[in-house]
């Protein structure tokens, strides 16, 4: 006896996935035996199209789920155009012009944080976030203060500005720090070191005075020791660093964290993830950004680094009482029947 099938596979192209209809092909079967049942076949085929090496995209195995106590929320935005994204841009050997020492932003620049500000504002990302962490160069610190700080700063209030006025010969005015989650300044987001003036940052000392409300507490150093005027730190190694960087955030007890940091530490620091994931999805993660993008992900804790227990779950039985779930009280009285 024999009997006929047809197959139809998903295969990925381009970072899409194309059904393929597969002429019918007979099947010999044993002598005496009956065709299988269309649900017992259904699952022989997933078995075959599994093993075959297709990924079912429709299938459960294409979804993840994690405890919400082991995630947090990262708004990760690279720094708005600054005066050596334009000189850079003309001509590439001006990355090495002292002139570009820890770059500022242009006034375009700061069109682009005054437009992104009003975007977390409206979309109500503003209220949500627990704290900002920031690289600590000029360009970043500008973008920071101006896209998540509190409102212009008016003499007279008991807060310290979080940017002074016209900081970085920039002509933009104070900000506040009041009504804005706070900040702190973090070496570990850093753009690549060494060899480009550009991405040397000034004294710690000289930052307090510029950003007076961004904690620099975790700094060590005063002066920029990490900067070497002759090696360039490889892109392996800024990887590296950011890993440490992503391990180091689960010693954080905040749940929603922007990170203002640099468009080369992003892309190798992203690129250590999703491997695992969609090729659409692996792009989505690690692109390029634009200056000034803005771009949220959940970050998961698969090792338990992180302390974190749920401020949300409950564990139920208060009262106490009887709640054997029914097909483990059918396994345990099978006589009695089913038990909703």
């Amino acid at each position: 006896m024999t009997i006929s099938i047809s197959l139809t596979v998903s295969v990925p192209l381009h970072g899409n996935y194309h059904h393929i209809h597969l002429p019918p092909v007979p099947l010999p079967l044993p002598s005496g035996t009956s065709p299988p049942s269309s649900v017992s076949w259904s699952r022989r085929l997933t078995i075959v199209r599994s093993t075959g090496g297709f990924s079912d995209m429709d299938n459960n195995a294409s979804s993840s789920l994690f405890p919400l106590h082991r995630c947090k929320t990262l708004h990760l935005v690279r720094h708005a155009q600054g005066i050596h994204n334009v000189e850079g841009e003309k001509d590439h050997k001006a990355y090495l012009s002292p002139e570009l020492f820890d770059a500022h932003l242009t006034p375009l620049g700061w069109d682009q944080v005054d437009n992104l500000r009003k975007h977390v504002h409206a979309c109500g990302l503003a209220k949500k976030i627990d704290l900002v962490i920031t690289s600590p160069l000029l360009r970043t610190m500008q973008t920071a203060a101006g896209v998540f700080g509190g409102d212009s700063y008016a003499d007279g209030l008991s807060a310290p500005p979080l940017m002074v006025a016209n900081a970085g010969n920039s002509g933009h005015p104070a900000i506040s720090s009041l009504n804005c989650p706070p900040f702190i300044a973090v070496e570990y987001c850093r753009e690549h070191l060494g060899v480009h003036p550009c991405d040397k940052r000034r004294s710690i000392s000289e930052y307090h005075h510029l950003f007076p409300a961004i904690d620099f507490s975790l700094i060590e150093d005063n002066e920029d020791i990490l900067w070497k005027a002759d090696i360039r730190e490889a892109n392996e190694e800024v990887a590296a660093r950011g890993m440490k960087f992503i391990n180091w955030l689960w010693t954080r007890k905040e749940k929603e964290i922007a990170i203002v940091t640099h468009s080369g530490f992003l892309f190798h620091t992203l690129n250590m993830f999703g491997n695992d994931c969609h090729p659409v999805i692996k792009k989505e993660i690690s692109k390029h950004f634009a200056n000034c993008e803005l771009r949220s992900v959940v970050l998961f804790d698969r090792s338990m680094l992180g302390q974190d227990s749920s401020s949300s779950n409950y564990p139920g039985r208060i009262p106490q009482g009887l709640d054997l779930p029914s097909d483990v009280a059918h396994e345990k009285h099978p006589e009695k029947g089913g038990v909703n």
